[in-house]
């Protein structure tokens, strides 16, 4: 591998940068250039920095390969969007269609929809293959983390009176000032 050979604005920049650090791993690379411009081995500064010998070299190509762009994006990883979402847009739709239902309308013996009742819900209804993570995270993400059910009361005949235990003197003697 080359030794880096950076010119004074770079490097005026990098040591600026190695005074002010914003992460680490900026610091880090920035160090390693310096280093390699005064000349160190490739395999010295890898060793003083824990990291492979082709790591560094990683980190040189990137720098060079990164000329016009600020110094700050030049040492900083490009950006990594991870693993995208793959029930958010399956689940989200099916909002107005599944969790304003009973799920007893659909046959289920529960009150109010869970993540373990709606996976294999969107499984049968709707041919969706997602996780029980999934459809906890899109109910969370949707705001549906509702109240439980209030249990419905059986239609009772208006001459019904619910039993109150004991008798009205009781009762009064009870509430009446004890003074």
């Amino acid at each position: 591998m080359a030794l880096v050979d950076l010119c004074p604005n770079d490097r005026a920049l990098v040591e600026h940068l190695v005074g002010h650090p914003v992460q680490a791993t900026e610091l880090r690379r920035a160090l390693a250039l310096l280093w390699l411009d005064e000349g160190d081995d490739p395999q010295e500064v890898a060793d003083r920095l824990r990291v492979s010998r082709q790591t560094v070299s990683n980190w040189v190509q990137r720098f060079q390969d990164r000329r016009g762009v600020p110094l700050d994006e030049r040492l900083a990883d490009e950006a990594r969007p991870g693993r995208p979402p793959t029930a958010q847009g399956i689940i989200d739709p099916l909002r107005e269609a599944v969790f304003d239902d009973d799920p007893q309308d659909w046959g289920y013996q529960a009150a109010v929809w869970t993540a373990p009742l709606l996976q294999p819900f969107l499984r049968d209804a709707h041919g969706l293959e997602v996780s029980a993570q999934s459809v906890r995270l899109a109910i969370a993400r949707l705001g549906l983390l509702g109240k439980r059910p209030r249990p419905r009361r059986a239609n009772r005949p208006e001459t019904w009176r619910q039993a109150k235990g004991g008798s009205r003197a009781a009762c009064a003697a009870a509430c009446a000032p004890s003074c």
